[in-house]
Formats: structure tokens, sequence, C-alpha cells
């Protein structure tokens, strides 16, 4: 606690109590993240039955950890390219914090694969609408490092499972040792860790950004940079969510969209991983639900499209488009019951 313990712009009581808060609510959005988006990571591999569920998720959370230790562009973007910082305030941040956090305990009762980033982006930027109006949001950031990728990322997850299935298919097809089809559950298992590593490495990054914003508000950074204590909270916070699991959404992505084998579990969960982890240096808070869900169906599709359950699909895409604004709105109510109290 002592490391919060400097001056602050408003009094010192309120100003701490808030700057508490968001770092308790961060860190408690950064476990909801975890467990909500372990799926993400673990549900191809325990779909093929390549590891048990357990095995699956306790790999996925010291993975997540290793890649939430991490520095990538991604922190960076959420702590000051969506909302111009000195014009936020911790209500902002808190109720941000708040918003995402209670829509991904609503996605994950009714077990819809939604995106914790685009949760935490849509209740920064509803929050600080009701907050200042719009003029404080960096609509050229919001454009280029959230709405465009959100847009595009599941559909080159998607092309980029498809070609790479196809071309799988085809080398399969012509070799003449089909026992050699057994090493594809040993390369799922490594491409299983590179999703959980690149998982980490973008979605952490996300509450360390938020809880930074939070912090520099408050007085208690004088710029936006990570501190090194946030980093480790947040890896090792994002790991234990992981590690918990969450078994109502990896039931929809693992056996809801379409039936997979190692080939084709190893084919999704490399395009998967790809993506996220070139979203990340580039400083996207792209969504590795959406981004996996693609790549899922793209794999499906290569062997056809009967193959694939289209109204799980259909009910992805909602949850897809809606996360963003709904996040919003549920930042912007939380923004206005905060400021009742403070």
């Amino acid at each position: 606690m002592y490391l919060l313990v400097y001056i602050c712009p408003t009094s010192y009581g309120e100003c701490m109590e808030l700057v508490i808060l968001i770092v308790i609510f961060g860190l408690l959005f950064d476990y909801t993240n975890g467990f909500h988006d372990a799926a993400n990571v673990v549900s191809t591999v325990i779909a093929t039955r390549v590891l048990a569920p357990f095995s699956a998720i306790v790999m996925a959370g010291v993975l997540n950890f290793i890649g939430a230790t991490q520095i990538s562009g991604v922190a960076q973007t959420v702590a000051s390219g969506l909302i111009d910082p000195q014009h936020a305030t911790q209500i902002v941040v808190l109720a941000a914090v708040a918003g995402a956090i209670i829509w991904n305990l609503i996605t994950w009762h009714f077990g819809i694969p939604s995106s914790s980033s685009y949760a935490l982006i849509g209740g920064l930027v509803g929050s600080a609408w009701v907050h200042a109006g719009s003029k404080y949001i960096i609509w050229s950031g919001l454009t280029y490092k959230v709405l465009l990728p959100m847009v595009l990322s599941p559909f080159i997850g998607f092309l980029l499972s498809f070609l790479f299935m196809k071309g799988l298919k085809y080398y399969l097809r012509h070799d003449p040792h089909a026992h050699k089809r057994k090493i594809f559950g040993h390369l799922q298992i490594g491409s299983a860790c590179f999703v959980a590593l690149a998982h980490g490495l973008n979605d952490a990054q996300k509450s360390m950004g938020i809880i930074t914003l939070g912090l520099f508000t408050g007085g208690i950074i004088t710029s936006i940079t990570i501190p090194i204590w946030v980093i480790l909270a947040c890896a090792i916070v994002m790991g234990l969510g992981t590690a918990t699991g969450g078994f109502r959404i990896i039931r929809t992505m693992a056996f809801e969209i379409t039936e997979i084998n190692p080939v084709q579990g190893f084919a999704a969960e490399l395009s998967s991983a790809a993506v996220i982890l070139s979203a990340s240096f580039l400083g996207m808070p792209v969504s590795s639900t959406h981004m996996i869900a693609g790549s899922i169906t793209g794999v499906g599709c290569a062997q056809s499209r009967k193959e694939v359950q289209w109204a799980t699909s259909h009910k992805l895409a909602i949850a897809w488009v809606l996360t963003l604004p709904c996040a919003g709105v549920v930042g912007a109510i939380s923004y206005l019951f905060i400021s009742l109290f403070y």
C-alpha cells in the first residue's frame, strides 16, 4: 500500500480511496479476463482431447503469466491512445473497469464468448463520453487501433486458418506415411502454448494500461509509464484467473462451432497466435475470443461448410458486434452511479 502514498491533486483521503479502488477493480477485471478468456486458450486442445481440461488450464495459466510480463504497445494504447489522459479522471477510469467487469460477468453467466478487450475499451469510451463529451476521445486511435482491427482480425484469422488447413490436407493426402498424423497431437500442445503466451502478451496489457491511467489521473505517477509492480501484479492475477477456467465458455468454443481433430486444432491455434502476436507488437488490443472463434470456423470450413454449426457462429457474431456499444452503455451508467458518491 505504501507504493500509493504520493501527493494527490484532490483531497488526500478521496484521492487515495479512488486510486485503491481502481487498482483493486483493475486486478479484478484482469482476473475475470483470465477465467473468461481461458476458453480461447484451451478450447481446441481440450476439444481434440490432446490435453485433459485441468492440464490445459494449468498450462495456459503459467504461459499467460509469462506472456503478461512482456511489454507490448497495447498497454500504452489503452493508457493514452484512446482518451486524452490529461482530461481523464479517476471516476472515468473506475467506471470503465466496473462496466467491463459487469459485462464480463453477464456474458460468462450465459456462456457467451464475448471480448474482454472490447468490454474494457467500450467501458472507457462510454464513461469518458458521459464525463466530458466526445471531444476528449482520440478518434484516430479508436479507429485505427481498435475498430479496424476489431473488424479485420477475425477475418484474417479465418482466412489464415482456412488456407493453412487446406495446405495441411493436401500434404496429408499425398503422404504415404499416414501414421505421421499422430505428430499433430504433440504439435498442438506447442501451438496451444503459443496461443497462451500471445493471450497474456495482449490481454494482460489492457489491465496494466487502465491501472496506469488511474495512477496518472490520481497524481501517483507523473507520466504514462507502466510501473513494474503493476506489470507483476497483472501477470500474477491473469495467470490465476486463467487457471480458474471458464468452463461454460470452453464448452461453446470447443464443441459448439465445429468438431475438430488435432490437425485442425494445430492450424487454428497457430493462425490465431500469429495474428494476436502481430497485433500486440503494433499496439492493437485485439480480441483473442474473436480471433480464435474465426480460426476455428476457418478450419471447419476447410473441411466443408456443413461441418460448421452456423447458429453458434451467428451468436458469436452478435456478441462481436454488441460488446463495444453495450459495454460503453454499462460504463456510462457506472460513471453516473459512482458520481453520486464522489
